[in-house]
């Protein structure tokens, strides 16, 4: 999935045999907290609080666990973005208190579904913003 979202610069449908499109996808590029080897990820994103803060949300469908993913852009902030046919360099950064719950109400009412996650565990689903390097 990752070429193909590549081969047409984040755009339209990547085929029949995947349920999404590339149009609500980015890829993130991040650093192994264990191994320190690069990763990709194809994440949904949502923009959010306004100014087009881009997130990802770490929700893992809802499973006990937090996705590699996550633990890894924790562990090593500095991540590699790359959206509609631009890539840039980002920082991580998990929004804590009364911010995160006024940006996760918010995206919970872009995508219903993460109400549904949330309700599988008990660990609080994180949001991650991707704030690009000036």
């Amino acid at each position: 999935m990752t070429e193909r979202f590549r081969a047409q610069q984040g755009r339209g449908s990547l085929g029949d045999d995947l349920p999404f499109n590339a149009d609500g996808l980015l890829l993130l590029t991040h650093t192994g907290a264990k191994t320190g080897k690069r990763r990709t990820n194809p994440l949904g994103y949502l923009e959010l609080g306004g100014a087009g803060r881009l997130f990802v949300v770490a929700s893992f469908m809802g499973a006990p666990r937090h996705p590699d993913w996550y633990r890894n852009v924790v562990a090593s902030p500095e991540v590699t973005v790359e959206l509609g046919g631009q890539t840039f360099e980002a920082t991580a950064s998990v929004p804590q208190g009364a911010e995160y719950a006024a940006l996760f109400l918010e995206a919970v009412a872009k995508w219903p579904f993460l109400a549904e996650h949330q309700a599988r565990t008990n660990r609080v689903i994180p949001l991650v913003e991707l704030r690009r390097h000036s």
